[in-house]
């Protein structure tokens, strides 16, 4: 399976193109898509949308995966997140792909033992986890941690812990 992964934001988009099951993953593709600050909000979204829609079409995943909104930040940084969501769950539609969503905590614990890690610690799992020759930039390595879950949900013993949502 092929998945595409998503931490969106509407100035860093991070993604990552992984290819695998749950019990060995391959990263073909990561990095961030970067919005200057002088674009305009809706410009930014739009944007967003247009570059993963070319990773659709360079990569052909077979499903999206996404981060879900973190609710302990806030409400502004909600709803900045929220559009950005919306502009990847848009792309992910207009492609035909199915669409999931994954709590933080939930992608962190998957990924490296414990839900409260930090990002530093997340980018060193996803490095050794895949075998990249270098750390990735957070906002890759987030989307990275999330293809890594969305592969891993597939083994019965950790949906549960994943807690798997279609969107």
């Amino acid at each position: 399976m092929r998945v595409l992964a998503i931490d969106p934001a509407i100035r860093n988009t991070g993604y990552a193109i992984v290819e695998g099951d749950q019990n060995k993953q391959r990263a073909i593709d990561y990095g961030v898509i970067s919005i200057p600050a002088k674009i305009p909000q809706s410009g930014a979204l739009s944007a967003v949308r247009t570059g993963l829609q070319n990773l659709i079409t360079q990569y052909e995943p077979d499903v999206v995966a996404v981060e879900a909104i973190i609710y302990v930040q806030s409400v502004r940084t909600a709803i900045s997140m929220g559009a950005a969501r919306a502009a990847a769950m848009i792309a992910a539609a207009d492609s035909g792909l199915e669409c999931y969503e994954y709590a933080p905590k939930k992608i962190k614990k998957a990924v490296v033992g414990n839900g409260n890690a930090d990002k530093a610690q997340v980018a060193f799992m996803v490095r050794a986890l895949l075998g990249l020759s270098e750390t990735p930039p957070h906002d890759a390595a987030d989307a990275l941690a999330i293809a890594i879950a969305h592969l891993s949900a597939s083994d019965p013993l950790k949906a549960s812990i994943l807690d798997r949502k279609r969107i």
